[in-house]
């Protein structure tokens, strides 16, 4: 297209867009005359006034040329050598530079290299396309997409060596050679088993077309040009940049819209945000175009086919020709609103296998009842697929005829070998998918104790990632290590913790070198469901982790979104070691003391120092602090601010952390008395992570139980306790929710259960001793008591006790336990709160009153439960008592 015609259409489009569109027949009468062509691509750019948004941000004086602008550019290479390449010839050329048959002097070997001109190099929207090209296709390995060799320049030139393909294009194959069922079939399974590598590690195509699929002769399939594939781990996800705005094609038109019009998915057209969804869509028009020999959707230009993209349904399939099968599946990679297509391409090529044992087994059957019938040629040999093994069948003719009772022997064989093959086949397909499991503490097998963070850090980075599957229930860290160094047979474990499968693992560390076996069992019979040995370099950890993720939640059979998908994989750190300080961090977090917490907090810290945008770190951070005061690490001045910071940090880098709204819903509710913000992120994690047992019991615990919504917040942590069945502190906190309900008996009930689990838990016994003073067994309660102060010096044992010899009338005893209480206070933190109940309990009001001022002044997170606690009772008449409510925020709190 000439500039004089370039410039006439972009004229008229700009004077037509500020025209009312009731209005514009006229304009157009006058302005294009008799010329049809002119008036119909000027009305094919304003048709995407409404549906592309991204048109309407475009600087008007570049839109025609870049739909319109045909670029040609002859280059005369052959015969010269860039860098250790020699150009023998003109494979193609394209938008993006042309590609030549070159030999790799140094290696002896034929390669494309594919160049771009200098005069583009110096245009960054460009250069940036051509590496994003080279970084994209290198980053995966797998026998159905072009191999990288090299990235280089030379001389100004900037080049890409590749594998060279000695095929021909889909497009080309598809013209010469008629495809049957089979063959298009084999091609599709390979294209959706490269798509699959790509998307799991966070690559869409976003081109797929039979011009980018190329087929060897020995029926091997290979994706190309990544060139306009996007990273979904893009820090900016949300932007459509420079190099975004190209290669809209019909023929060999570029435009803005990135895709090739015919293929492009309705999103695409819209100039949308796009995942691995588009490349689903795409992929569905490729089968559609092999099994029917023409496009779903049609119109003479790019606009027009991306306008029946936008409102037609696709072409019927010729249901005599095409099995129904393939159709439906067709269909649904078709659906222009992308959630209700297929969600990840894994669903489709589990569906196009499926649809190929089918045809198989009829084969089969077919040749068992006729075995003198011909098998159909076939041009495309098995797909060659990560998932699949490639094999080999050897025909052997046997000379000389039969005898008859041979041919009945052979028969039945067949026969006998088909049922059990069907059967087999049957089982695969009806298999359920796991909806629970446990994954348990990984066996460090390194010979070395320093190690045991490794372990048991993938152990809990492995069940973070599976809880956030939707609809399977992934045990949590608390239950599955209270097997740790036990011997206990699968069976027993799958029983007490009620779950369908078990995930064994053995970690093993020797030098700079990983290795890791697991076992996924079932949990019923024993059987080994799956296996799989992991060899990595340490400083793959972080891939190494996603790779596990991604493997166990294809082996549970669960069928993902490509969102979760890419959720349950995602890497927060590029950093090896990092990663390692976080692995760290949580290691201590969980062991529960004031001096490991503070531990937690030292590693932590100095993962951000290696990666400040490390989110997973941050949020360990925050809940490291938001459990200071608790443990007497802190006042709830110093830690809890900085809890809040460390939250907000981790959302500010993602969002979608779980275990970061929690902190913060925690730390809003404790300290800034901030009810309804707090309620929000509690409710957000538990959206984001249904089995994140910690939100679970942090909002019943505290928001649900502080507004006396007594049968919530029971529910709360009975879900809590339903994931994590042998937490002690979640079975102990439901004892203590039954307590603050009033419901003693249940109180003592649970307690008692909490205590036969583990009689060392003294957290456990000072509860089940408050629930014995409530009930007035005040020796039964002293026995618990004095048990719990055995095993713990926690402040509160002393605050119960001086609350029991109140009650049971022993005041000097009492008063002399509360004297220890102040000794205490004077080496480190005592909840203000701790002192208001034991001078309440010795009938001391105005003193119980001061010791409450100051908690309220400290933001003493226990505040939040004076409105229900039954130990306050003898404070309710006061005056005092209403003002205390109303200035810490409990009045305005729905409850009761």
């Amino acid at each position: 297209m000439d500039a004089t015609r370039l410039k006439q259409i972009e004229e008229i489009y700009h004077a037509a867009i500020e025209i009312p569109p009731n209005e514009r027949e006229s304009f157009f009468k006058i302005a294009c005359g008799e010329d049809e062509s002119l008036r119909r691509e000027v009305k094919s750019l304003l048709s995407f006034e409404n549906t592309f948004d991204s048109l309407i941000d475009t600087p008007l004086k570049s839109l025609a040329a870049e739909l319109f602008f045909e670029r040609e550019r002859q280059t005369n290479l052959i015969g010269r050598e860039i860098s250790h390449y020699k150009i023998k010839g003109l494979l193609g050329k394209g938008g993006m530079g042309e590609v030549y048959l070159a030999d790799d002097i140094n290696l002896n070997r034929q390669v494309a290299l594919k160049i771009l001109p200098p005069e583009f190099a110096a245009d960054k929207n460009r250069m940036s396309r051509f590496v994003r090209e080279a970084k994209s296709a290198s980053a995966l390995n797998h026998p159905n997409i072009i191999t990288i060799y090299e990235i280089g320049k030379s001389e100004g030139t900037h080049f890409i060596a590749t594998e060279f393909i000695d095929g021909k294009t889909l497009k080309e194959y598809a013209k010469r050679d008629s495809l049957n069922f089979k063959s298009a079939l084999e091609i599709a399974i390979q294209i959706a088993s490269a798509l699959d590598e790509a998307h799991s590690a966070g690559i869409v195509h976003r081109d797929i077309k039979p011009d980018n699929v190329m087929i060897r002769s020995n029926g091997l399939v290979k994706i190309l040009d990544f060139g306009i594939a996007k990273l979904l781990s893009s820090n900016n996800p949300q932007s459509l940049d420079g190099e975004a705005a190209t290669a809209i094609k019909s023929g060999t038109t570029p435009g803005m819209i990135i895709g090739t019009a015919n293929y492009m998915s309705p999103e695409q057209a819209k100039g949308k945000e796009v995942d691995a969804r588009t490349d689903i869509f795409s992929f569905g028009v490729v089968l559609y175009e092999m099994m029917a020999g023409n496009l779903p959707f049609e119109g003479e230009t790019a606009m027009e086919m991306i306008g029946a993209i936008l409102k037609d349904e696709p072409k019927p399939l010729d249901k005599t020709e095409v099995p129904s099968e393939i159709e439906k599946i067709i269909g649904k990679c078709l659906r222009k609103d992308r959630g209700e297509r297929y969600q990840t391409i894994k669903d489709v090529l589990i569906d196009v296998q499926d649809v190929r044992q089918d045809l198989e087994f009829q084969n089969k059957s077919e040749r068992t009842i006729s075995p003198e019938k011909e098998e159909p040629k076939t041009q495309i040999q098995q797909a060659t697929t990560a998932d699949e093994i490639q094999q080999t069948t050897t025909n052997e003719t046997i000379s000389g005829k039969p005898k008859s009772n041979q041919l009945l022997v052979v028969g039945l064989a067949v026969l006998l070998i088909s049922a059990i093959g069907f059967g087999y086949w049957f089982f695969l397909r009806s298999t359920k998918q796991i909806e629970s499991i446990a994954v348990m503490p990984f066996v460090n097998e390194s010979g070395n104790a320093d190690n045991e963070y490794l372990s048991d850090g993938m152990t809990e980075s492995l069940i973070r990632s599976l809880s956030q599957i939707p609809g399977l229930n992934v045990k949590a860290r608390s239950s599955v290590f209270r097997y740790k160094g036990k011997e206990t047979d699968v069976q027993k474990i799958a029983q007490e913790l009620n779950v369908l499968a078990i995930l064994n693992g053995r970690v093993a560390q020797r030098g700079e070198q990983l290795i890791l076996n697991l076992e996924l069992v079932d949990g019923k019979t024993e059987n080994v469901l799956w296996s799989e040995q992991y060899t990595r370099r340490q400083s793959d950890l972080v891939s190494l982790q996603s790779e596990i993720a991604r493997d166990v939640s294809n082996k549970l059979r669960t069928r993902l979104s490509g969102a979760q998908q890419n959720q349950i994989a995602k890497n927060y750190t590029t950093s090896a070691e990092a990663y390692q300080l976080y692995l760290k961090g949580r290691f201590y977090w969980n062991k529960r003391t004031a001096s490991d917490l503070r531990k937690s907090t030292e590693y932590f810290n100095q993962a951000i120092a290696l990666d400040p945008h490390f989110a997973l770190a941050y949020s360990g951070l925050a809940d490291s602090y938001v459990l200071f005061s608790g443990y007497g690490a802190a006042t709830p001045e110093e830690s809890f601010p900085k809890a809040k910071e460390a939250a907000m940090k981790a959302l500010d880098i993602d969002e979608t952390l779980a275990e970061a709204h929690a902190a913060l819903g925690y730390t809003l509710f404790n300290y800034d008395w901030n009810f309804d913000e707090s309620e929000k992120h509690m409710k957000r994690a538990l959206e984001l992570n249904s089995n994140y047992s910690i939100a679970h019991n942090w909002y019943g615990n505290a928001n649900l139980l502080s507004a006396g919504r007594f049968d919530e917040a029971i529910e709360e942590l009975q879900k809590a306790q339903k994931i994590d069945p042998l937490s002690l502190i979640i079975n102990a906190d439901l004892g203590n929710s039954y307590l603050f309900a009033r419901r003693n008996d249940q109180a003592i009930e649970q307690l008692q259960r909490t205590v036969e689990m583990d009689g060392n838990f003294y957290y456990a016994h000072a509860y089940l001793g408050r629930a014995y003073m409530m009930k007035g067994l005040f020796n039964e309660a002293l026995l618990e008591l004095q048990k719990a102060q055995s095993l713990s010096d926690d402040p509160r044992i002393l605050m119960l006790m001086t609350c029991n010899y109140s009650k049971m009338g022993r005041k000097d005893k009492a008063i002399s336990i509360l004297d220890q209480m102040k000794d205490m206070s004077k080496k480190h933190y005592v909840s203000s709160y701790y002192f208001a109940l034991a001078y309440t309990a010795l009938g001391k009001k105005d003193e119980a009153f001061e010791w409450l001022e100051k908690a309220y002044r400290e933001h003493e997170g226990r505040m939040t439960l004076i409105k229900v606690d039954p130990l306050l009772d003898g404070l309710r008449s006061d005056f005092r008592f209403e003002k205390l409510i109303e200035q810490v925020g409990l009045d305005k709190q729905t409850s009761f």
